[in-house]
């Protein structure tokens, strides 16, 4: 037998003899048009829906019952990185989990009864380290898994059983989502260079490659190349390490978002010299960007780059939300307005919020610039100084660049609204922003000193304000902080039917708030700091509301601003209304 297959034979056996023998009693397959219209008791995806609203059609839990809420079960996990949130299907939870195997910190995957915790299957991956991916996908009996040893992996959804792996490269940290019959994943740039800087789909049914996108343009392409300023291309990486994409199936392009260029500062990407590239976009493509690809072929539709040339180290990756809206920005609540589109016209946009701040809403075909804001607060140091709103070109705030070895600036915001999504209300037309009113100070780095980058709340600010949830008019801009407190979060938004938007603080607090006032609801104290992660699901008429706790990456940078120290035990926490 060939060594190479034997030994791959090898491989997907140990893995398959780490899933345990249970399995699911009840399953329906999830099919192409269930992903496109998902069940209402479904949670099939990391924001429910191709359009990524995070919205959920379960009205069981209300503004005058969510006072009433009470846990109903929770299951303790074990330590280590967690950022996942979970999908649930015919009432059986999927979640990823921290796992210890022989003592080395691993990953694993876990089918639960959605209904109290009970563990039906576990599949303990056998390679790798501890996993960050954000995401888990699922497709008719598949649930597929973006492992930390650089796999995407199949595994049988009723038992837990390996039915198919294809090796990938990079750090698959933003997990996979599954659009038509296709698995799309996004990396960060393990390598420090371009080769593993992509976006990729994979045949759902057999792992084979379909198509990928190079998030750090090369040579071969003809709109980005010039714009790394002859940088070779070995050096060249920016990433899709954060949520996966969303999806428009008219028009058959899939929206993500890209982080920043690396080295950090500009010179150190360009050889020391801070004038290679320059500060008004298309600067180090497609950093900072989002990207419009055609979901067949993986080819560029448009993109659009809001921070061109970043000195700081500020993602715009994460979630694009797709929604239809009149376009009607009102010049006392958005600073910068394209003059040429017209007033209160339904259009289909993208929007998104950036780790480093500011609001965007672009046309969702061909990327036209309609409006954009600084977020959460217009600052002196916000890091993006103009806007063509005729063109949308945007311009670096060079007064905050770092332009010489031991030059210090305070930048802002930093880590504004990370891989902790927004959700947005059809019915009120309204985004519900998590945030944190947070700054960069940064010292770029001088001889043997190396550089420095501390998060320190806004100058002049409140530190009693230093969380929150903004309530955003998706036709006028207009922003309502509807919620502010000391205890910033980096958990999800989940708005619903029943009017309710949940959401949990790094101070172990999760909150039901009424979704046109802000009034908390109901709220409880739990173990750790709420994640990523808050989900709703019905299962036997029941509607629940599930979430996680623990630390993410970057969970404890906001510690000392916000001056809390929570406990830090991982666990999901499920609740429901009482029979």
């Amino acid at each position: 037998m060939n060594r190479k297959v034997f030994c791959g034979m090898l491989m997907v056996l140990a893995a398959v003899a780490t899933a345990s023998l249970a399995q699911v009693k009840k399953f329906s397959p999830v099919t192409p048009v269930m992903l496109l219209n998902p069940p209402p008791d479904d949670w099939l995806m990391f924001s429910r829906t191709y359009d990524a609203q995070r919205y959920s059609p379960l009205n069981q839990i209300t503004k005058q019952n969510a006072g009433r809420l009470t846990q109903v079960w929770s299951n303790a996990l074990p330590a280590g990185t967690i950022e996942i949130i979970p999908i649930v299907h015919d009432g059986v939870m999927y979640v990823e989990v921290p796992s210890q195997e022989n003592g080395t910190g691993r990953t694993a995957v876990q089918a639960l009864d959605a209904t109290n915790g009970n563990l039906i299957w576990e599949y303990k991956r056998p390679a790798g380290g501890p996993s960050r991916a954000k995401s888990l996908g699922i497709f008719e009996d598949l649930i597929l898994l973006a492992a930390p040893d650089g796999f995407i992996v199949a595994l049988d959804a009723r038992t837990g059983q390996v039915r198919w792996e294809t090796k990938s490269s990079g750090s698959l940290t933003s997990g996979t989502i599954v659009f038509g019959d296709k698995v799309v994943s996004g990396r960060s740039c393990t390598s420090g260079g371009r080769v593993d800087c992509y976006i990729v789909a994979h045949d759902a049914k057999t792992g084979k490659e379909v198509w990928r996108f190079y998030t750090a343009a090369g040579s071969d392409d003809p709109v980005g190349d010039a714009s790394w300023g002859g940088a070779p291309e070995a050096a060249r990486a920016a990433s899709s390490w954060g949520l996966g994409g969303s999806y428009d199936p008219v028009r058959k392009m899939t929206y993500w978002g890209v982080a920043n260029p690396t080295p950090y500062t500009r010179a150190s990407r360009h050889g020391g010299n801070n004038e290679a590239i320059p500060k008004t976009a298309p600067a180090d493509l497609y950093s900072n960007s989002t990207v419009a690809l055609n979901m067949d072929t993986g080819k560029l539709s448009w993109y659009y780059q809001h921070l061109p040339g970043d000195d700081w180290d500020q993602d715009y990756t994460n979630e694009r939300i797709l929604l239809r809206t009149k376009v009607n920005p009102d010049p006392k609540f958005v600073k910068w307005i394209n003059p040429d589109v017209p007033r209160n016209q339904e259009r289909d946009i993208v929007v998104n919020v950036g780790e480093g701040g500011g609001i965007f809403a672009l046309d969702r075909t061909s990327g036209q610039f309609l409006w954009a804001n600084p977020f959460p607060y217009d600052d002196p140091n916000f890091l993006i100084s103009n806007i063509d709103v005729k063109t949308g070109k945007t311009t670096i705030n060079w007064d905050v660049v770092l332009k010489k070895p031991g030059e210090q600036h305070i930048i802002c915001a930093y880590n504004t609204k990370s891989y902790w999504a927004m959700s947005y209300h059809p019915g009120k037309n309204a985004l519900y922003v998590p945030y944190v009113d947070n700054c960069l100070d940064m010292t770029r780095a001088n001889g043997n000193q190396p550089e420095r980058r501390t998060g320190i709340r806004r100058p002049g600010s409140d530190p009693e304000k230093f969380g929150g949830i903004a309530k955003i008019n998706m036709a006028t801009g207009e922003i309502q902080r509807i919620y502010e407190g000391r205890a910033p979060g980096n958990g999800a938004t989940l708005v619903t039917a029943g009017d309710v938007v949940f959401w949990g603080d790094l101070n172990q607090k999760f909150r039901a708030f009424d979704a046109d006032t802000g009034k908390i609801l109901w709220e409880t104290t739990l173990g750790g700091p709420i994640q990523n992660s808050t989900i709703t699901y019905r299962v036997n008429g029941k509607q629940y509301v599930a979430v996680v706790t623990g630390l993410g990456a970057i969970t404890a940078n906001l510690f000392p601003q916000a001056g809390i120290n929570p406990q830090r035990n991982n666990a999901i926490h499920v609740f429901a209304l009482p029979n």
